[in-house]
Protein backbone atom coordinates (compact mmCIF):
# COMPACT_ATOMS: atom_id res chain seq x y z
CA UNK A 1 0.00 0.00 0.00
CA UNK A 2 1.68 3.26 -0.85
CA UNK A 3 1.68 6.43 1.26
CA UNK A 4 -0.80 8.44 0.15
CA UNK A 5 -3.66 5.54 0.64
CA UNK A 6 -2.07 4.53 3.47
CA UNK A 7 -2.51 8.12 5.69
CA UNK A 8 -6.06 8.40 4.58
CA UNK A 9 -7.08 4.94 5.18
CA UNK A 10 -5.56 6.01 8.71
CA UNK A 11 -6.61 9.31 8.65
CA UNK A 12 -3.27 10.44 9.22
CA UNK A 13 -1.16 13.13 7.27
CA UNK A 14 1.55 11.27 5.08
CA UNK A 15 3.85 13.35 7.01
CA UNK A 16 2.78 11.27 10.17
CA UNK A 17 3.31 8.26 8.56
CA UNK A 18 6.85 9.22 7.17
CA UNK A 19 7.52 10.60 10.90
CA UNK A 20 6.33 6.79 12.40
CA UNK A 21 8.61 5.48 9.58
CA UNK A 22 11.64 7.96 10.60
CA UNK A 23 10.85 6.81 14.63
CA UNK A 24 10.18 3.08 13.75
CA UNK A 25 6.86 2.43 14.63
CA UNK A 26 6.03 1.57 10.89
CA UNK A 27 8.45 -0.01 8.27
CA UNK A 28 7.79 -0.07 4.06
CA UNK A 29 9.87 -1.12 1.37
CA UNK A 30 11.24 1.08 -1.36
CA UNK A 31 9.33 0.52 -4.71
CA UNK A 32 11.64 0.28 -7.93
CA UNK A 33 9.97 3.97 -9.18
CA UNK A 34 11.23 5.02 -4.89
CA UNK A 35 7.69 4.92 -4.00
CA UNK A 36 7.14 4.05 -0.38
CA UNK A 37 4.92 0.44 0.22
CA UNK A 38 3.64 -0.60 3.33
CA UNK A 39 2.48 -4.08 3.98
CA UNK A 40 -1.72 -4.60 4.66
CA UNK A 41 -0.79 -5.00 8.57
CA UNK A 42 0.43 -1.58 8.90
CA UNK A 43 -3.16 0.05 9.27
CA UNK A 44 -4.43 -1.79 12.18
CA UNK A 45 -1.18 -0.70 13.45
CA UNK A 46 -1.40 2.60 13.06
CA UNK A 47 -4.80 2.25 14.55
CA UNK A 48 -3.26 0.72 17.74
CA UNK A 49 -0.90 3.63 18.15
CA UNK A 50 -3.31 6.74 17.38
CA UNK A 51 -5.46 4.24 20.43
CA UNK A 52 -2.60 3.84 22.36
CA UNK A 53 -1.65 7.67 22.08
CA UNK A 54 -5.07 8.28 23.61
CA UNK A 55 -4.45 5.93 26.26
CA UNK A 56 -1.54 8.24 27.09
CA UNK A 57 1.14 5.84 25.81
CA UNK A 58 4.24 8.13 24.64
CA UNK A 59 5.70 7.33 21.16
CA UNK A 60 8.35 5.70 23.03
CA UNK A 61 6.17 3.41 24.85
CA UNK A 62 4.71 2.44 21.85
CA UNK A 63 7.17 1.49 19.89
CA UNK A 64 8.98 -0.64 22.88
CA UNK A 65 5.53 -2.41 23.75
CA UNK A 66 5.23 -3.01 20.25
CA UNK A 67 8.41 -4.80 20.08
CA UNK A 68 7.17 -6.55 23.46
CA UNK A 69 3.60 -7.65 22.34
CA UNK A 70 4.93 -8.92 18.79
CA UNK A 71 7.41 -11.59 21.07
CA UNK A 72 4.91 -12.03 23.93
CA UNK A 73 2.75 -15.75 23.46
CA UNK A 74 0.08 -13.93 24.65
CA UNK A 75 -0.35 -10.24 23.94
CA UNK A 76 -3.78 -9.30 25.69
CA UNK A 77 -2.14 -10.82 28.81
CA UNK A 78 0.42 -8.56 28.14
CA UNK A 79 -1.60 -5.90 26.98
CA UNK A 80 -3.73 -5.98 30.56
CA UNK A 81 0.22 -5.99 32.54
CA UNK A 82 1.04 -2.56 30.45
CA UNK A 83 -2.09 -1.16 31.31
CA UNK A 84 -2.07 -1.83 34.56
CA UNK A 85 1.69 -0.35 34.71
CA UNK A 86 0.14 2.68 32.93
CA UNK A 87 -2.79 3.31 35.42
CA UNK A 88 -0.39 2.75 38.10
CA UNK A 89 1.81 5.47 36.63
CA UNK A 90 -1.33 7.62 36.27
CA UNK A 91 -2.04 7.10 39.93
CA UNK A 92 0.87 8.67 41.08
CA UNK A 93 0.84 11.67 38.37
CA UNK A 94 -2.47 12.57 40.18
CA UNK A 95 -1.01 11.67 43.76
CA UNK A 96 1.62 14.31 42.23
CA UNK A 97 -1.05 16.83 41.11
CA UNK A 98 -3.23 16.94 43.99
CA UNK A 99 -0.71 18.11 46.05
CA UNK A 100 0.40 20.74 43.83
CA UNK A 101 -2.95 21.94 43.85
CA UNK A 102 -3.18 21.78 47.50
CA UNK A 103 0.09 23.82 48.02
CA UNK A 104 -1.20 26.45 45.08
CA UNK A 105 -4.17 26.77 47.16
CA UNK A 106 -2.47 27.17 50.50
CA UNK A 107 -0.57 30.46 48.38
CA UNK A 108 -3.78 31.95 47.22
CA UNK A 109 -4.40 35.36 48.74
CA UNK A 110 -0.69 35.37 50.46
CA UNK A 111 0.43 38.53 48.70
CA UNK A 112 4.18 36.76 47.60
CA UNK A 113 3.22 33.51 46.20
CA UNK A 114 6.60 32.89 45.73
CA UNK A 115 7.44 32.32 49.28
CA UNK A 116 7.54 29.14 50.89
CA UNK A 117 4.08 28.20 52.33
CA UNK A 118 3.94 29.08 55.70
CA UNK A 119 6.62 31.96 55.49
CA UNK A 120 4.19 34.83 55.40
CA UNK A 121 2.57 33.34 58.81
CA UNK A 122 6.65 32.66 60.00
CA UNK A 123 7.33 36.73 59.61
CA UNK A 124 4.63 37.92 60.93
CA UNK A 125 5.47 36.05 64.00
CA UNK A 126 9.21 37.60 63.77
CA UNK A 127 10.40 40.78 65.44
CA UNK A 128 10.45 43.20 62.93
CA UNK A 129 14.17 45.03 62.76
CA UNK A 130 12.46 48.42 62.13
CA UNK A 131 12.37 49.07 65.51
CA UNK A 132 9.38 49.05 68.37
CA UNK A 133 5.31 48.41 67.09
CA UNK A 134 4.00 51.67 67.83
CA UNK A 135 2.21 52.09 71.14
CA UNK A 136 4.43 48.93 72.71
CA UNK A 137 5.91 49.47 75.78
CA UNK A 138 9.74 49.81 75.56
CA UNK A 139 11.88 46.83 77.53
CA UNK A 140 14.40 47.71 79.52
CA UNK A 141 17.69 46.53 79.19
CA UNK A 142 19.57 44.65 82.00
CA UNK A 143 22.71 44.89 80.47
CA UNK A 144 22.93 48.83 79.86
CA UNK A 145 23.42 51.62 81.80
CA UNK A 146 20.02 52.88 83.16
Amino acid sequence: MRIGELAERAGLTKDAVRFYEKIGLVESRRLPNGYRDFPPETLPWLDYVRTAQRLGFTLAEIAEHGRQLHDAPDSAAELSALFEEKIEVIDRRMAQLTSLRAELEQRVGTGCPMQPVGATARRAQRPSLAGPTPGATPRRSTTGPA
